[in-house]
C-alpha cells in the first residue's frame, strides 16, 4: 500500500483513520492491490482538495461539517482537469468508502458525500460475436500465414477457447496454474480466482481441455504445477497484451469489428447462454458478478425477455 506513510498530507486524526481504512480494505475486504491503490489515490485527492478548499488540513470534525456545495466544488474541480464521468464516479465511491468506515467506527458521519448524486455515465458494452464467429475464434487455420511456432498457435487457441467457453476474464485465464486444469476425461470444471480474490467454479468444455492439453504437449518449457499455465515466448507468464494482439489479427481474418476484443468473448459467452434460455442467476454465478444487476447490464438483457421470465416464474403472475 504505497501511500501508508507518516508524511501523508493529512491532519493527525485523519491520517490515523486513513491507515486503518486502508488496512481494512486490504485485509478484510480483500481488495486487489491495484483496486486498493486506486481507492487510496482517490481519497488522497479528495482530502488534498478539501485542504485547499477550506484553507487548512481538515479534521474529522471538519469532514462531518462539509456540505453538498463542498462536494460539488470538488467534482467541478476534477471536471475542470479533464476527469471523465466514469473516473469521477469512482473517486466519489472511494471517498464514500472512507466515509462509511468513519461512520461505522464512530468517527463521525460525512453526510455531504451521500447528498450529492454521482455523475451519470453512458453504458457502453462490448458487442457479442455471432455464434459461428465465436466458435471459429480458436481455429488455428485462421493464422496460417503467420510465421510462428506451432505451440504459440496452440497456446493462443487454448486461451481464447477458455474466454469464450467458460466466460473467463483474461486475467483469470492467465492466472491459471497447470494443477488447476484437469486432463481431458478427468474432470469438467475449473476453479478460478476472480475480482476481490473470490474463487468460483466454472465448467470447462471437453474441447477446451483438449486444446489446453495440446498446448501443454507442444510447449517447449517446463510448466510446474504451481507456476503459470500459459507462458510467453521466453517462458515467462503470458502477458494479456499478447492475447489482445492475437484478437486483433483474428479480427482481420474473420472480418470482425474493432469491438471484437478478448473481453467480448466473455460477453459473447453470457449473451449466447442467455439467448438459449440460460438462467440469469446461474449466469451471474458463472461470471462471478456480486450483483445480479451487473449481469443484467453486462449481458444486455432486454426488457421484454425479463418480463417474459417474470411472467413465467412468478407465482402470482
Amino acid at each position: 500500500m504505497p501511500e501508508q506513510h507518516d508524511d501523508l498530507p493529512f491532519a493527525a486524526d485523519i491520517r490515523a483513520e486513513y491507515l486503518r481504512w486502508s488496512a481494512f480494505l486490504g485485509d478484510q475486504k480483500r481488495m486487489s492491490p491495484k483496486t486498493l491503490e486506486a481507492y487510496q489515490r482517490d481519497v488522497t485527492q479528495f482530502l488534498i482538495f478539501m485542504t485547499d478548499h477550506l484553507g487548512e488540513q481538515p479534521s474529522l470534525r471538519d469532514l462531518a461539517e462539509l456540505g453538498p456545495q463542498d462536494v460539488r466544488a470538488f467534482m467541478a474541480a476534477r471536471r475542470a482537469k479533464g476527469i471523465g464521468a466514469r473516473s469521477l464516479m469512482r473517486q466519489l465511491a472511494g471517498a464514500r468508502s472512507f466515509a462509511r468506515f468513519l461512520e461505522r467506527n464512530g468517527k463521525g458521519k460525512v453526510g455531504a458525500l451521500n447528498a450529492v448524486r454521482a455523475p451519470k455515465i453512458a453504458k457502453t458494452l462490448p458487442k457479442p460475436l455471432a455464434v459461428p464467429q465465436a466458435k471459429r475464434i480458436s481455429d488455428v487455420d485462421l493464422r496460417a500465414g503467420e510465421e510462428r511456432e506451432p505451440w504459440i498457435f496452440a497456446r493462443d487457441a487454448a486461451v481464447l477457447a477458455l474466454l469464450y467457453g467458460s466466460g473467463l476474464r483474461i486475467a483469470e485465464a492467465l492466472s491459471l496454474k497447470p494443477r488447476d486444469v484437469p486432463s481431458p476425461g478427468r474432470g469438467d470444471t475449473i476453479t478460478v480466482i476472480g475480482k476481490g480474490n473470490k474463487a468460483r467454479m466454472v465448467p470447462v468444455l471437453p474441447a477446451v481441455l483438449t486444446l489446453i492439453a495440446d498446448y501443454v504437449a507442444l510447449c517447449p518449457y517446463h510448466l510446474p504445477d504451481d507456476g503459470a499455465l500459459f507462458v510467453g515466448a521466453k517462458g515467462r507468464p503470458l502477458s494479456p497484451r499478447i492475447i489482445q494482439l492475437t484478437m486483433q489479427r483474428l479480427r482481420g481474418a474473420l472480418g470482425l469489428p474493432d469491438s471484437a476484443t478478448p473481453h467480448a468473448l466473455r460477453h459473447s459467452f453470457a449473451t449466447h447462454l442467455l439467448s438459449r434460455g440460460g438462467d440469469l442467476r446461474a449466469i451471474q454465478e458463472l461470471l462471478g458478478h456480486a450483483s445480479l444487476s451487473t449481469t443484467q447490464i453486462y449481458t444486455a438483457v432486454d426488457t421484454e425477455r425479463l418480463l417474459d421470465a417474470y411472467n413465467a416464474a412468478h407465482p402470482r403472475a
